[in-house]
Protein backbone atom coordinates (compact mmCIF):
# COMPACT_ATOMS: atom_id res chain seq x y z
CA UNK A 1 0.00 0.00 0.00
CA UNK A 2 1.70 3.03 -1.51
CA UNK A 3 0.63 6.36 -3.10
CA UNK A 4 0.38 9.75 -2.47
CA UNK A 5 -1.66 8.92 0.75
CA UNK A 6 0.76 6.06 1.63
CA UNK A 7 -2.33 3.37 0.43
CA UNK A 8 -4.29 2.23 -2.81
CA UNK A 9 -0.84 3.10 -4.78
CA UNK A 10 -0.86 5.92 -7.82
CA UNK A 11 -2.66 3.50 -10.66
CA UNK A 12 -5.81 3.62 -7.73
CA UNK A 13 -6.20 6.90 -6.84
CA UNK A 14 -5.90 7.92 -10.70
CA UNK A 15 -8.98 5.50 -11.63
CA UNK A 16 -10.57 7.14 -8.54
CA UNK A 17 -10.02 10.92 -10.28
CA UNK A 18 -11.24 9.33 -13.20
CA UNK A 19 -14.51 7.46 -11.51
CA UNK A 20 -15.17 10.82 -10.00
CA UNK A 21 -14.51 13.00 -12.84
CA UNK A 22 -17.33 11.28 -14.59
CA UNK A 23 -19.87 12.26 -11.84
CA UNK A 24 -20.21 16.22 -11.56
CA UNK A 25 -22.83 15.71 -8.96
CA UNK A 26 -20.43 14.31 -6.58
CA UNK A 27 -17.27 17.21 -7.29
CA UNK A 28 -18.20 19.13 -4.18
CA UNK A 29 -18.48 15.97 -2.21
CA UNK A 30 -14.81 15.04 -3.08
CA UNK A 31 -14.23 18.69 -2.51
CA UNK A 32 -15.67 18.87 1.30
CA UNK A 33 -14.15 15.34 2.03
CA UNK A 34 -10.82 16.18 0.71
CA UNK A 35 -10.90 19.75 3.13
CA UNK A 36 -12.02 17.27 5.81
CA UNK A 37 -9.83 14.88 5.38
CA UNK A 38 -6.99 16.74 4.94
CA UNK A 39 -3.71 17.16 6.95
CA UNK A 40 -3.72 19.87 9.16
CA UNK A 41 -1.38 23.08 7.40
CA UNK A 42 -0.78 20.25 4.43
CA UNK A 43 0.50 23.09 2.43
CA UNK A 44 3.46 22.86 4.57
CA UNK A 45 5.20 20.07 3.77
CA UNK A 46 5.54 17.59 0.57
CA UNK A 47 3.63 16.19 -1.27
CA UNK A 48 2.05 20.16 -0.99
CA UNK A 49 -0.99 18.41 -1.94
CA UNK A 50 -4.86 17.82 0.33
CA UNK A 51 -4.56 14.32 1.26
CA UNK A 52 -4.63 12.55 4.82
CA UNK A 53 -2.35 11.21 7.04
CA UNK A 54 -0.83 8.07 5.63
CA UNK A 55 -1.04 6.70 9.26
CA UNK A 56 -4.63 7.62 9.31
CA UNK A 57 -5.17 6.55 5.51
CA UNK A 58 -3.47 2.72 5.93
CA UNK A 59 -5.51 2.46 9.08
CA UNK A 60 -9.39 3.50 7.60
CA UNK A 61 -8.37 1.38 4.71
CA UNK A 62 -7.42 -1.38 6.47
CA UNK A 63 -10.32 -1.84 9.19
CA UNK A 64 -12.41 -1.95 5.88
CA UNK A 65 -10.35 -3.83 3.79
CA UNK A 66 -8.36 -5.47 5.50
CA UNK A 67 -3.92 -6.08 5.01
CA UNK A 68 -4.71 -6.31 0.98
CA UNK A 69 -6.07 -2.51 0.81
CA UNK A 70 -8.90 -1.07 -1.46
CA UNK A 71 -9.32 -2.55 -5.55
CA UNK A 72 -11.96 -1.31 -7.05
CA UNK A 73 -12.46 2.95 -6.85
CA UNK A 74 -16.36 2.18 -7.11
CA UNK A 75 -15.42 1.90 -3.64
CA UNK A 76 -14.82 5.71 -3.36
CA UNK A 77 -17.55 6.50 -5.64
CA UNK A 78 -20.25 5.05 -3.61
CA UNK A 79 -18.71 6.50 -0.04
CA UNK A 80 -19.17 9.52 -1.69
CA UNK A 81 -22.41 8.56 -2.74
CA UNK A 82 -23.15 8.48 0.56
CA UNK A 83 -21.78 11.62 1.95
CA UNK A 84 -24.48 13.28 0.17
CA UNK A 85 -27.19 11.75 0.95
CA UNK A 86 -25.95 11.85 4.88
CA UNK A 87 -25.28 15.54 3.82
CA UNK A 88 -29.11 16.08 2.29
CA UNK A 89 -30.37 13.90 5.61
CA UNK A 90 -28.49 16.58 8.21
CA UNK A 91 -30.26 19.53 6.37
CA UNK A 92 -33.74 17.68 6.42
CA UNK A 93 -33.12 17.15 9.86
CA UNK A 94 -32.26 20.49 10.74
CA UNK A 95 -35.32 22.10 9.56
Amino acid sequence: MQGVTGAGGPRFWAAVAVAVARRPRLWAAAARQTKRLARPRWWREPPFLPVPDPAYMRFRLETQYGASGPSDPSDVVTYLEWCLQMARLERVTRR
